[in-house]
């Protein structure tokens, strides 16, 4: 089973590198399990801007930053989400990103760790719905990091209620990637 961990802000100056790399950091060590690391700054997606309809696209696209987006995707069969919140909803960099896709996506798991200002609780519920579309299963169990309370320095200040969601939330979603993979 292979878990993509997704960086989603592209922004310069972005704390999604201290959040993601301490969920990277603190993901169980499961056998059978691997965590993988995708930064979607590093693919420098374009807008979604193709006549052509993803679901309908065979994973194959024009564009050599979504074909390569396209791959890192598909070849995960569950992910992280982590998001910040920008002006109470999904950043539209990351958004823009899920929207290029579609089959990748299709009957997977996916769980979100949320930072912003109140832990981008908003974002994590709008995820929810967006992903729906895809018949993805969002796990219930979600971690919320208040930024300015507790990423200092670039290094995210969890405690141990903190710790304890990020292992529960990942429990439940390997228990639902095994679900879902029969």
């Amino acid at each position: 089973m292979k878990i993509g961990i997704i960086e989603g802000s592209i922004r310069k100056g972005r704390n999604s590198t201290a959040v993601a790399k301490w969920v990277y950091e603190n993901a169980p060590q499961v056998e059978g399990v691997e965590y993988v690391y995708i930064d979607l700054a590093s693919f420098d997606l374009p807008l979604f801007d193709h006549d052509g309809i993803p679901m309908m696209m065979g994973k194959q696209y024009p564009n050599p930053a979504v074909q390569a987006w396209s791959d890192a995707i598909d070849a995960c069969d569950g992910y992280v989400f982590v998001t910040p919140e920008y002006n109470f909803s999904v950043p539209g960099a990351f958004k823009n990103a899920v929207d290029w896709l579609s089959p990748e996506w299709l009957d997977k798991s996916v769980a979100c760790v949320g930072y912003g200002s109140e832990g981008a609780h908003r974002a994590v519920a709008d995820w929810r719905g967006i992903m729906a579309n895809f018949n993805v299963h969002v796990v219930r169990q979600q971690v919320g990091i208040p930024v300015f309370a507790a990423v200092v320095d670039g290094v995210v200040q969890a405690d141990d209620f903190k710790k304890k969601n990020l292992a529960d939330m990942f429990d439940q979603l390997i228990a639902s990637v095994k679900q879902r993979r029969g």
